[in-house]
């Protein structure tokens, strides 16, 4: 019996040992067997990212000169022999300047009432509309048409004035119209996918009525007319551009209102404000983001000290962004470059010149006044660059 209970218990040990083994040999293959298996775990998969944002960029260029004011030796050198004008080579000098820019303003101090009228000159004006024909042949397509000289000759220059202006292609002009009609026209212009508003304001009128039931003939500076008219553009453009007569004539100084009003339409939402009358240079500064140009003096005119017959060019860039349906307006590189009129014994052979070109034969010691003329444009903003037109230029 004792024999017996061995060997069974031999047997179940014997058992036991193989199934072990068994289990070792099976579990061994099948580690092995998963190293040669292909890999089937499933990677997640990421999807790219993908910037759906979208942006636009758009570009315009603008630039300002000052008074074009007309004197008798102005019309007597644009005269021809046949008794018709042409005052192209005024403009000789400037025109390839003014065409780079895409936007081009002036101020036309003297009213284009047309020689049917009769020339006249200081103090009371009229120009012949070849004056016209020649900034236009130059590039110029903004026009002021509001200033002191307006009702120089009365109503009738201003009918033929709006008339000549209204011929013209691709020019807005503000300031003054020939109806109630003309005024309530639209003052907004496009260009390179930018929309721009224009609008022109005089402080007065040198004392002559505006006739009665007539108050359109010239734009005179109100506040809540002001106002109203500004309300009725912000929305509907990217930069509102506002051209304002102010200030006393013959000083480099803005005055006390001129700050006032520039601080008034920097509130409004005016992007760019062009001034004109003192006849001589004042600076560029900013007031928010408003760019002030406080003065760019004569552009031309017969008038003798050296102040007058130096005046400004001034330019700045605007650039229209849109990204994700959000749209920005950003102006900037803002400057200011010299011009001088030109002309010789007898009021003849006038061409206005930029100081780029000058030597001290056309200007004696033009270096020094060119770094005292720049001191007074950016003297209350450092930001304004000055002396940079040949770079634009070499550049374009």
């Amino acid at each position: 019996m004792k024999k017996k209970n061995k060997i069974l218990i031999a047997i179940i040990y014997s058992c036991a040992i193989f199934i072990v083994i068994g289990f070792c040999l099976y579990f061994f293959n099948l580690k092995n067997k998963n190293k040669f298996l292909p890999n089937t775990n499933v990677e997640e998969k990421h999807e790219p990212n993908v910037d759906n944002s979208t942006k636009e960029d758009y570009y315009l260029t603008l630039g300002m000169i000052g008074d074009a004011l007309y004197h008798t030796g102005c019309y007597n050198d644009g005269r021809n022999s046949d008794g018709t004008y042409n005052f192209d080579k005024h403009l000789a000098d400037i025109a390839p300047i003014v065409k780079t820019y895409d936007l081009a303003y002036y101020n036309q101090e003297t009213v284009l009432g047309g020689v049917e009228l009769g020339l006249s000159s200081y103090p009371t004006f009229n120009s012949p509309k070849e004056v016209g024909d020649a900034f236009v042949k130059a590039g110029f397509n903004l026009v002021s048409l509001a200033n002191n000289h307006t009702l120089d000759k009365g109503p009738k220059a201003i009918l033929n004035s709006v008339s000549y202006w209204r011929s013209q292609q691709n020019v807005l002009t503000a300031g003054s119209y020939d109806s109630i009609d003309d005024k309530a026209r639209s003052h907004i212009g496009e260009k390179n996918g930018i929309t721009y508003a224009f609008l022109a304001y005089t402080y007065g009128t040198n004392g002559i009525p505006i006739p009665k039931g007539k108050e359109y003939l010239v734009n005179l500076f109100d506040k809540e007319q002001v106002r109203r008219d500004i309300e009725t553009v912000r929305n509907k453009v990217d930069v509102v551009l506002v051209s304002m007569h102010w200030g006393v004539e013959y000083t480099h100084t803005p005055t006390k209102e001129q700050r006032e009003q520039a601080e008034f339409l920097s509130d409004l939402g005016v992007d760019v404000i062009i001034g004109s009358h003192p006849h001589v240079i004042q600076p560029i500064e900013h007031i928010g983001k408003t760019v002030v140009i406080y003065s760019l003096g004569n552009f031309i005119s017969g008038q003798d000290t050296l102040a007058r017959r130096i005046g400004m060019i001034a330019s700045v860039d605007i650039h229209k962004s849109i990204e994700n349906d959000n749209t920005t307006i950003n102006i900037d590189n803002v400057k200011g470059d010299l011009l001088y009129t030109e002309r010789t014994i007898g009021y003849r052979n006038f061409r206005v010149i930029p100081f780029y070109q000058l030597d001290n034969r056309i200007l004696p010691n033009y270096a020094n006044i060119k770094t005292q003329y720049e001191a007074i444009i950016n003297q209350n903003d450092a930001t304004v660059q000055v002396g940079t037109l040949p770079l634009t230029i070499s550049a374009s």
